[in-house]
């Protein structure tokens, strides 16, 4: 399905099909919560490969590395909570060649910020005395042209060919909001990308923005969305507040198969084979998903 007109909407595979091998790829939420997994799913079906990824990552991570479509990584972290380290993205960064470039999450967010704001770095004091300079060593320092001439770092922009998002509601304007309790930094990999596209829970014809308390709800402009997808259910098995909570049971099956042999190949025959109303009815159906509780800290 074609966007056409103001109609911005679109199918996951219409997304695929903008993307292009070696491009740099933002994947917007946090770790294990509201990850655009339909829109990923779509990227491991598909012949995409040398992508550089750029996330505070979860599964999707561990996933695309697993499934060879990974050049470059460039994260924050990659965690599936539960299990303090994605455990596919472990066995890759120990075994292959995957280039990284490892940040805390404040400098991610730092260049992100730089990305969507058009300028080549920010200055920061984050990471001046740490190993970050030692492990990045193409990073570079600036020296403050006023009186003070404190040193910092220079956090190189991290420019975005596209970023990928997963929200509550959107309209097909491009319209977006995120319910949840925490947008985390969504709003930026959208700002740093040349082509933002969106997957969401709801899809109406057009929201209603008028109010505080729907407005607030809404934390990106609808001229930087390229595209919606309507996928129900498509953080799954990451969670989306408020609707349904992470699947820990089939992260553990996931995570299973990171130690045996053709344990990948394996989950990508039983769970990637077909389309996304064939990966639902495998992992339980909309009724098991939406009752999956939300974690609790």
């Amino acid at each position: 399905m074609a966007a056409t007109g103001l109609n911005k909407q679109t199918t996951a595979d219409g997304v695929v099909a903008q993307l292009r091998d070696a491009m740099t790829v933002g994947v917007g939420g946090w770790g294990p919560r509201r990850k655009p997994m339909a829109l990923v799913r779509a990227i491991l079906r598909s012949n995409l490969k040398d992508l550089t990824v750029v996330a505070y990552g979860g599964p999707e991570i561990g996933m695309l590395c697993a499934a060879g479509k990974v050049s470059k990584l460039v994260y924050g972290f990659v965690s599936l909570d539960a299990m303090p380290i994605e455990p596919w993205f472990k066995k890759i960064r120990e075994t292959t060649g995957v280039e990284v470039v490892e940040l805390d999450e404040g400098l991610l967010q730092w260049g992100l910020r730089a990305a969507g704001m058009r300028l080549p770095f920010l200055p920061t004091r984050v990471g001046l005395g740490t190993d970050v300079t030692r492990f990045n060593p193409q990073f570079k320092t600036i020296t403050s042209p006023y009186a003070d001439g404190e040193v910092l770092l220079a956090m190189p922009a991290l420019k975005l060919d596209a970023a990928l998002l997963h929200v509550d509601v959107a309209d097909r304007l491009g319209n977006t909001q995120i319910h949840g309790p925490d947008p985390y930094f969504d709003d930026l990999f959208a700002r740093a990308a040349a082509k933002c596209f969106v997957s969401c829970e709801v899809l109406t014809d057009r929201l209603d923005l008028s109010h505080a308390a729907t407005a607030k709800a809404n934390t990106f402009e609808r001229s930087l969305v390229s595209n919606v997808v309507h996928a129900p259910y498509g953080a799954h098995p990451t969670s989306c507040a408020p609707h349904y909570g992470w699947d820990m049971d089939h992260f553990k099956r996931y995570a299973a198969g990171a130690g045996e042999e053709g344990g990948w190949q394996k989950y990508a025959d039983e769970f990637l084979a077909g389309d996304e109303i064939g990966y639902l009815g495998k992992v339980g159906g909309a009724e098991r998903v939406g009752k999956l509780p939300l974690p609790v800290f």
